[in-house]
Formats: C-alpha cells, structure tokens, sequence
C-alpha cells in the first residue's frame, strides 16, 4: 500500500486543479504506482495468489479508466500515457 506522503507527491504530479482529488488522471496515476509495487512484491513471492488477484483487479480498473480518458479527452489521455510510459 501507498503511504499518505506517498499519495500526495503523486496528486501534485497528476492533478487537474488545487483541489482535485478523483480524477481519471489521479486515479490512473495512483494505480500505475499501486501496481508497480505489488509487482516488485510478486516478483519476490511467486505464490501470493490474494496479492496476484489484488493485482489483476486493479490493472483491469486502470484500463477502464484509461479507457474512458481516451473516450472522453484523447489529448488528456494522450498526455498522461506519455507522462506515466504506459505506452508500448
């Protein structure tokens, strides 16, 4: 899990405005980082099966969200896929 400190150096990085809390391209942020730990963790122990279904779960939800930024603003989505290298 991410530390509050964590947490909030990732929304001054991802946020829309001074108060933006929710916003696809937080919410997004927060997984990739969320994900990225839980993958280093699963790297070290194979056989996490509730951590491996943790990880699923939340990889699925970063691509509807991804999914609906595209939808909804492609130059947001765009610009945010390049800021967090999720392209391939």
């Amino acid at each position: 899990m991410l530390t509050t400190q964590q947490k909030l150096k990732i929304l001054e990085g991802h946020r829309v405005h001074d108060k933006d809390t929710g916003s696809p391209e937080v919410q997004i942020a927060l997984f990739s980082e969320e994900i990225e730990k839980l993958a280093k963790h699963l790297k070290k122990h194979g056989k996490d099966n509730s951590s491996r279904v943790g990880l699923l779960k939340m990889v699925a939800k970063r691509k509807r969200l991804l999914d609906y930024l595209k939808r909804e603003a492609p130059k947001r989505h765009a610009s945010l896929v390049k800021k967090l290298g999720l392209d391939k």
